[in-house]
Formats: structure tokens, C-alpha cells, sequence
């Protein structure tokens, strides 16, 4: 950029939100300038790793009032953002460029072509057409705003302030973020930033030599008040992890954070069923294969090692038959069934994926048009937003409807 450049938007932060508010904003206002200032050295990196480098891009839930559901906070605020554009807008808009989504039989969305790199072509490619500037290694390190309106912005590798008449932040999390004490000197407030989607650190002899077992369906809860989680689980060298864990830790971030990541909870290994149909269960087993080892007999779909494992918790010896098998042990294995308690002792976070609940606070922000209710001109897209939501896609479609809703704004705005 140079000094004599003075640009009607620039974009800090070259990730999913501030490419697609770009490439939204140059689709709609193709005569304003906007550029793209990325404080790294790559562009959509974490639209690179995500969904084990697949690309999670949305998912397939296109009714907006089910889809609001699904963040544990900015749920309200989206509910009504979503009426403006939805996951059935994001695919139509990504098959407008050549990429095809397919939705997968939990509801996430991927390109046909299981590559997160066909996301990342596409938005290179509609950004050279748009004759978008991009800018590496531009961290932003001073923000003021203007008399009469506007920005001067001081990036780490310009020997000269760069004029912007509208700025937006897509940073992702800001977490550890040195743009922090630049939001705070211009009046922007921030709810405390914590950590979102998390494992749990567990160490149990129940599970030591179960990593890599899977189990298709837990509910899993902190507490016998709190909602449980529902999802697939996964056992790792380190404890629990899977949609139902990760979920659980979105939905409970702040309440998990006070307790410094060390707290109780439980795991219904058999959500589908009822315990007296566990007991039903175990009778019919008596009954009809009474010369049977219980380790030896799971019951579906709790696949072998963990069976084994729960029998063993339960205090029933190898040898024991269910013909054998007391009405106490069976007691305490049902117990083990329904609600077996563990203790986590901290978290496991993809320092790449992760996702922190807290941000630029909703109540400051106007979700009509994404920009700060304080400082005019100034405008919040995506996961710097205290905004967050639970595996599957939602965050990225979080990310592409605010980024509509901003770009909509700006590009229909006189600056």
C-alpha cells in the first residue's frame, strides 16, 4: 500500500470471515477498493486444517430457528441473521464457483473432493478476479480513528499509516491477540476470552488401555442437573474426546473455566435405553445364556475392550457367568451403564483448531449490519465476536452469514 492509498475498506485478519466479507463486499461495490491485511504468512489457514483437512464448510440444517440452536452463545443474535443468509445460501454460493458440497449423514458439509484446498483455490481465485490486494505479515499494531470520519492504521511492516474510511475486524479468536489493548483503547468492550471445544484430560484405570475405542453414542453431563450432551464419544491416550465431549465443553465453557478445567462428570454408555430395559436386558442374558461369561456378552453397540473394561469396574470377576452373576453386581453394572462418573483433570485443545467462547461483546455490535454500536465505521465478523458454536460446521457458517450481513452493510453504505 502506499501513502497517498486510502482504501474504503481494509480487512484485518485473512481467514474464512475476512476473505468471504472481501469477496462479498467486491461482488456487491466493485468499484470500492478493499484489501486484506494477515498478520501470519498464509492465508485460510484454519480453513486449511479444519475437518481433519477436509473443510467442515456449513452444515445441512436449513431451517434458521433449529440452526440458532446450535451455539451456546450469539445463538439470539444469529437466530435472526440467519433469515439473511443460511447454510442453503452458503452452498449455493460456493457452487456459483465451482465448488460442490455433499452433506454426510450427521449433517456436516464437506467439498465433494474431501480437500479443504478446493475452498482455499476458490477464494484465491474469486479474490485475483476482484482484484483484491493481499497483504502477509501485516500484523495491525496501532488503530485511531479519524476527526471527520475514518481510520489510520499502523501495520507492523508499512513505513506509513494506511487510510481506511471503514475497517473489520475477522481475526478469528483473539485470544493472546496484541489487538486486545487496540480494541480497548477505542472503547470496545470484551467479555473474558476462554477456552471452547475441548477434550478432557482423564486418568483412569478404566480407560488406560482403551485408546482409539470408539463408542457411537454417549450422553454425557456435568452434574446430575446440567443437559446432557448426545454424540459419539472417543477414547484417546489422554481421556475423552468426540462430538458429545466437545460439545458438552461449548455448552459449559465458562462454568469449566472457573473450575480451572478440573471437574466431575458422567457418561451414559447406553443413551437409547431406559434402565429398566438394561435390567430386561440382563434377565433375557440369565435366562438364555446363563453359561456364558458376562465379559464375554456386550451389550450392543458397546463393542468388546469396552465392555470388558466396564464389567471389570463393576467388580465382576473374569469367570463369571451370567447365570453365576449376583443381583448386586448387576446393580453396579447398571449403575456403570447409566452413569458412570470420571474425573477430568484439564483439557486437550488443537492449539490450530481451537475455539474460544468470549470476544467482542454481542451488546456492542449491531447485527443488522455488524458494526460497532460505539465507534461508526468500525465493523466485527466471524470468531472475534463473542460467538461460538458446537462441532459440526456452525462456525464456519457463523463466519460467512456475519461476513454477508457486513459486506451487505458497507456495500450499501456512502463512505
Amino acid at each position: 500500500m502506499t501513502p497517498s492509498t486510502v482504501l474504503d475498506l481494509a480487512i484485518i485478519g485473512g481467514g474464512a470471515s475476512g476473505f468471504f466479507t472481501a469477496l462479498r463486499y467486491a461482488e456487491m461495490a466493485p468499484q470500492r477498493s478493499v484489501a486484506i491485511f494477515e498478520k501470519g504468512g498464509h492465508f485460510l489457514q484454519k480453513v486449511r486444517i479444519s475437518g481433519g483437512g477436509r473443510c467442515n464448510v456449513t452444515h445441512g440444517c436449513f431451517e434458521p430457528r433449529d440452526l440458532a440452536k446450535n451455539y451456546p452463545r450469539g445463538g439470539r443474535e444469529l437466530l435472526a441473521a440467519f433469515h439473511r443468509w443460511q447454510p442453503a445460501d452458503t452452498v449455493e454460493w460456493f457452487e456459483r464457483f465451482g465448488v460442490t458440497l455433499k452433506t454426510e449423514p450427521d449433517g456436516r458439509m464437506f467439498p465433494v473432493t474431501d480437500q479443504s484446498d478446493t475452498v482455499i483455490q476458490c477464494f484465491m481465485e474469486r479474490a485475483r478476479v476482484c482484484k483484491i490486494p493481499l497483504l502477509l505479515k501485516q500484523g495491525l499494531v496501532g488503530i485511531e480513528a479519524r476527526d471527520g470520519g475514518g481510520f489510520s492504521l499502523n501495520f507492523e511492516n508499512q513505513t506509513e499509516p494506511v487510510q481506511a474510511r471503514a475497517v473489520c475486524f475477522a481475526t478469528g479468536s483473539l485470544k493472546a491477540s496484541p489487538l486486545l489493548s487496540q480494541l480497548k483503547k477505542l472503547g470496545q468492550p470484551l467479555q473474558p476470552l476462554v477456552p471452547s471445544l475441548f477434550a478432557f484430560n482423564v486418568t483412569d484405570p478404566r480407560i488406560q488401555d482403551l485408546a482409539g475405542v470408539s463408542h457411537p453414542r454417549v450422553a454425557v453431563r456435568c452434574g446430575a442437573s446440567a443437559v446432557a450432551q448426545v454424540g459419539p464419544l472417543l477414547i484417546t491416550h489422554r481421556g475423552f474426546s468426540g462430538p458429545a465431549i466437545l460439545r458438552l465443553s461449548a455448552w459449559e465453557a465458562r462454568a469449566l473455566a472457573e473450575k480451572n478445567h478440573h471437574f466431575s462428570f458422567q457418561i451414559d454408555w447406553l443413551p437409547e435405553m431406559e434402565r429398566e430395559l438394561v435390567k430386561r436386558c440382563f434377565a433375557e442374558n440369565r435366562q438364555s445364556q446363563g453359561a456364558k461369561l458376562v465379559r464375554n456378552c456386550p451389550l450392543a453397540p458397546i463393542s468388546r475392550r469396552l465392555w470388558e473394561s466396564l464389567v471389570k469396574s463393576s467388580g465382576v470377576e473374569d469367570q463369571t457367568t451370567w447365570g453365576q452373576v449376583s443381583k448386586a453386581a448387576l446393580s453396579t453394572l447398571l449403575e456403570t451403564l447409566k452413569a458412570s462418573r470420571f474425573e477430568a483433570t484439564g483439557k486437550t485443545t488443537n492449539k490450530d483448531e481451537f475455539v474460544t467462547a468470549g470476544g467482542i461483546e454481542r451488546g456492542s455490535i449491531d447485527f443488522r449490519t455488524m458494526q460497532s454500536r460505539l465507534t461508526p465505521g468500525l465493523y466485527f465478523v466471524g470468531e472475534c465476536i463473542d460467538i461460538d458454536g458446537i462441532t459440526g460446521g456452525f462456525n464456519f457458517q457463523a463466519a460467512w452469514t456475519t461476513a454477508h450481513i457486513a459486506a451487505t452493510a458497507l456495500a450499501g453504505t456512502e463512505i
